[in-house]
């Protein structure tokens, strides 16, 4: 895999050299589950809830290249529906498969009022992971009880687990199979540095999985 937007990152950010061998290991994890037919599952509370839902935006659809559908799919479009075929295949882009856990509210606060609010991203987790995918848990104290319990999950049903949080690791750091820990501590600076980090981390997958010769 290409680690040229890491190189970059490592230029602008240089405090973040101490996390390079993680963001490196977080990359190739995540590609290791999609070229399996794995998935990417997000979660995390507040800005870094944004921030999972900001990292399904560039995974979904092109971020950085266009992703035109190959010309074996086209062609399955255009045999299929022989007056729609090119628009629909014109108008789609490649995709990697990613899941903010926190976008169903109905789903949410029913589980929060009825079960138990901490639960609700372990539930998820639950229902959705499969072995081989991928959690990636969003915590700048690494101590967020909801994605505690998601990691949780996740190790027992046997997805990789991946945190990105801020300098101490918290609880997420014994649970996390990888971990980048940005050298901060309050949270803006924490939030601040795991911004350029993900975008990193989805450049060097759009890039293997759609930039290869």
């Amino acid at each position: 895999m290409s680690r040229y937007a890491l190189i970059q990152l490592i230029s602008k950010y240089p405090e973040l050299a101490e996390c390079e061998a993680d963001i490196a290991a977080a990359a190739d994890t995540i590609a290791a589950s999609y070229r399996a037919g794995g998935k990417l599952l997000l979660c995390g509370n507040g800005g870094s809830a944004s921030d999972c839902d900001h990292i399904v935006g560039e995974l979904m659809k092109g971020f950085m290249s266009k992703r035109p559908l190959p010309e074996k799919v086209r062609s399955t479009f255009a045999a299929q529906f022989p007056e729609e075929g090119d628009y629909l295949s014109d108008h789609l882009q490649g995709a990697l498969p990613a899941i903010s856990l926190n976008g169903s509210s109905a789903l949410a606060s029913a589980y929060a009022n009825d079960v138990a609010a901490d639960m609700v991203y372990a539930q998820q987790v639950y229902g959705y992971g499969q072995p081989g995918d991928v959690l990636l848990g969003i915590s700048t104290s690494g101590n967020s009880a909801n994605v505690i319990r998601a990691l949780q999950t996740a190790k027992v049903r046997k997805l990789t687990t991946i945190g990105l949080t801020g300098r101490s690791g918290g609880k997420m750091s014994d649970l996390c199979d990888i971990a980048i820990k940005v050298p901060w501590d309050i949270t803006p600076d924490v939030q601040e540095r795991h911004l350029p980090i993900y975008h990193a981390l989805c450049i060097m997958l759009e890039d293997y999985f759609f930039l290869q010769d």
